[in-house]
């Protein structure tokens, strides 16, 4: 952002000078040009007037040779002609200076105006002698042009080097104001993103950039103060609510079973009954505190190896897979690592191999692969059991979504919820040939970080 800042606040002088330096450069050589042209016809008319005493009143052609060789002094070439075009005054010219005034002639003479031309480095003035309507002679004036490219040249460096030290001037102020507005934001973004990591203490420095940055870190703070206190609270709750009511089930089973040990075969039996009851309130007490923990979880991602926790978790469930004759087995290619919340995956795997097993009829398969996909990992559990029907797999991941589930019901649910905590997303979809595939997308680490 920074950078973004600086360049844009660069470009936008850098714009206003070039619309401005330019222009004016124009208008200055326009006008030194013009002030050139006027010097030399101005020149030209004076000496024009000086040879009119000599060529139409028959005086002394003495002052108007001095302003020839005044001319010459300053390095133009100065002729005067008569009516007939020869040379009756000259200075300072070379031959090729004189042939090429000498075209001109013929025209001021019939015209009786003033000409000019510009060619190699030189301006040709050629003023009539005399009256429009008695014109007797020309005065050609050949002025080089290099002082005045010189002039130009001296003009435009200057205005470049004011321009360039303004766009540097420019270019501090804006790095000045990009620091001054980015640093703050930076520190937002930074607190923001330890803040979405898990870390609920994190806050951010109130202190330096515009005024509304500094509210926007103040607001964040509290944002983040109300996160933790509510995250905190819940937390609270859930361990309260864990205790309190797995307390009086364990209670409660303990009676059933002293009265069970006691009792005829009749009521034993009803007995059993009530503790299988019990048993499920249990496991789906457990299951709801899951979800709510999963739902209100902060998890701090870490990099963890995908294929290492998958042959943990499959080695983990062998022994139920065969007391079924369920074939389980997983497909990693290592090293395969996601970024991840400490001890989530193997809880999603968990999951997920259970409710897989649960389906799976004997002689049946569950299989696990995953790789990595550009920046995320890819994770599939498949399995060839009955599968399950669309209206049930849209909202499986609801508590309680799907009505045909012979377990709590909640196991898709908190898979859910940690994957999605940790950044990423789980779809349900049918198994090629029957059955279902889980295919869970987790955030990869970046390269360079070890698992």
């Amino acid at each position: 952002m920074t950078q973004r800042i600086a360049l844009a606040v660069v470009a936008l002088i850098a714009a206003v000078l070039v619309l401005a330096v330019v222009p004016l450069g124009l208008s200055m050589t326009a006008r030194e040009q013009t002030s050139f042209r006027d010097d030399a016809s101005s020149s030209a008319r004076s000496i024009a007037s000086t040879a009119e005493e000599a060529l139409s009143d028959h005086r002394s052609a003495v002052p108007a040779r001095d302003q020839v060789r005044e001319a010459a002094d300053r390095g133009d070439c100065a002729v005067v002609r008569d009516r007939s075009g020869r040379t009756v005054l000259a200075a300072g010219c070379s031959p090729q200076e004189t042939a090429n005034g000498a075209r001109l002639v013929p025209q001021v003479l019939r015209s009786g105006e003033e000409r000019s031309t510009q060619a190699d480095d030189r301006l040709t003035t050629a003023v009539p002698v005399g009256d429009r309507s008695d014109v007797s002679g020309v005065t050609v004036l050949i002025r080089s042009t290099d002082p005045l490219h010189d002039r130009i040249l001296a003009m435009w460096g200057w205005l470049a080097a004011t321009g360039g030290g303004a766009l540097a001037a420019a270019v501090l102020l804006a790095v000045g104001l990009a620091r001054w507005v980015g640093r703050p934001l930076r520190a937002v973004d930074n607190a923001a993103q330890r803040l979405g990591e898990g870390v609920l203490e994190e806050r951010s420095p109130e202190v330096g950039g515009p005024p509304e940055v500094r509210r926007l870190a103040a607001t964040f703070n509290t944002m983040a103060a109300r996160t933790e206190a509510l995250v905190h609270g819940h937390r609270a709750v859930v361990a309260d609510v864990s205790h309190q009511l797995r307390t009086p089930l364990t209670a409660l089973r303990l009676r059933l079973d002293l009265l069970t040990a006691d009792a005829d075969e009749e009521t034993a039996a009803e007995l059993a009954g009530a503790q299988d009851e019990v048993a499920r309130l249990s496991r789906l007490v457990d299951g709801m505190l899951a979800v709510a923990r999963a739902e209100h979880s902060v998890p701090r991602p870490v990099p963890v190896r995908v294929d290492t926790v998958v042959a943990e978790r499959v080695a983990a469930w062998e022994p139920v897979a065969e007391e079924r004759r369920v074939r389980l087995s997983g497909r990693c290619r290592p090293p395969l690592t996601a970024s991840i919340g400490a001890g989530d995956l193997e809880q999603v795997l968990d999951n997920l191999v259970a409710n897989a097993l649960d389906a799976v009829p004997e002689g049946g398969r569950v299989v696990i692969t995953g790789t990595r996909r550009h920046d995320s990992v890819l994770l599939n559990v498949v399995d060839d059991g009955p599968g399950m029907p669309a209206d049930a797999r849209a909202t499986a991941f609801r508590r309680f979504g799907n009505p045909h589930a012979t377990g709590t019901g909640l196991g898709l649910a908190i898979v859910h919820r940690l994957v999605t905590a940790n950044g990423g997303t789980a779809t349900l979809e049918d198994t090629p040939g029957g059955g279902l595939t889980v295919t869970l997308h987790l955030p990869a680490t970046r390269r360079g970080e070890s698992g």
